[in-house]
């Protein structure tokens, strides 16, 4: 569970001068249905998108290893992240 100094770091990270694109935000769907933000991906969605732990805290990606499950959307925004940085790196 991120702390708010977990988050403060994160931010600080992502607003690194010439870091344009911003991580994408992991959201899940609630019991009613309605998308609500988590604390960060879970593994199997860094699974699915081809990441490792040591990756995507890396690249600023916040990682919940609580959570089980992948939800689609957060592995295409994923994906997209990814494809976006690979010319920085």
């Amino acid at each position: 569970m991120w702390n708010r100094r977990d988050w403060d770091d994160f931010f600080n990270i992502v607003r690194k001068p010439g870091s344009t694109h911003r991580p994408p935000r992991p959201v899940d769907l609630s019991r009613r249905n309605r998308l609500v933000p988590t604390e960060g991906y879970s593994l199997a969605e860094l699974d699915d998108a081809g990441l490792s732990i040591e990756k995507a805290e890396f690249l600023g990606l916040p990682v919940d290893a609580g959570r089980v499950g992948s939800y689609g959307p957060n592995v295409a925004a994923l994906r997209e992240f990814i494809r976006s940085t690979r010319s920085r790196f």
